[in-house]
């Protein structure tokens, strides 16, 4: 499943869904304007995975994780080759994998801070959180595998992702991955009620 690799190599309309944030508390949907940066590379037309589905995970977790500043996240969806490649360069494992996440910025732990606020870029006014590399043909084989749709396997390790850019991590396999399953679960649930895959 998706990894974490610190150090990256480098706006739309917000969610209309409503969380529980991971205190338990309704959040509305944010009127935060995130600028979301989403492309294809080595993907042919009919491996191209719903940009406009990306982009929504991307906002519904960041709301769902109580973030109110505004951030900016690069989404690259790619072929086996490239990711193979980037995992091999990153993480020295010579194989493709799903999902690798370029967090911009070390949490001290999982979830949001207002303490943030203040290493927003000046320029832009844009908090960098970081960058996230998706296997297209990955996302279908693990569709299949599991059963469901490819949006629902697509939106599921975008939200995984964007979570490892919040400092979530599963390294330890016991408690910090039963949270961070516990909030991919729930935030994929409300997506799945507003969109219906």
């Amino acid at each position: 499943m998706g990894e974490t690799v610190v150090g990256a190599p480098l706006a739309a309309p917000a969610s209309t869904t409503t969380f529980n944030n991971n205190e338990g508390k309704t959040m509305l949907p944010s009127t935060i304007r995130h600028k979301i940066y989403c492309r294809h590379q080595g993907v042919g037309q009919t491996g191209r995975l719903p940009v406009a589905l990306i982009k929504k995970c991307v906002r519904a977790a960041l709301d769902a994780e109580g973030v109110d500043a505004p951030c900016e996240v690069s989404v690259l969806i790619t072929g086996d080759e490239v990711i193979r490649e980037i995992n091999c360069q990153y993480r020295g494992k010579d194989e493709p994998t799903d999902v690798i996440s370029f967090p911009m910025l070390e949490f001290s732990s999982a979830g949001w801070t207002n303490a943030y606020h203040e290493i927003s870029d000046p320029e832009t006014g844009l908090l960098p959180l970081g960058e996230i590399v998706m296997s297209a043909p990955r996302v279908d084989k693990q569709a299949r595998e599991y059963g469901h749709p490819r949006e629902h396997e697509a939106a599921y390790l975008t939200i995984h992702s964007v979570l490892h850019l919040l400092g979530y991590d599963h390294i330890d396999e016991a408690e910090l991955k039963k949270q961070m399953r516990k909030r991919e679960k729930e935030i994929i649930k409300e997506i799945q009620k507003e969109i219906g895959f």
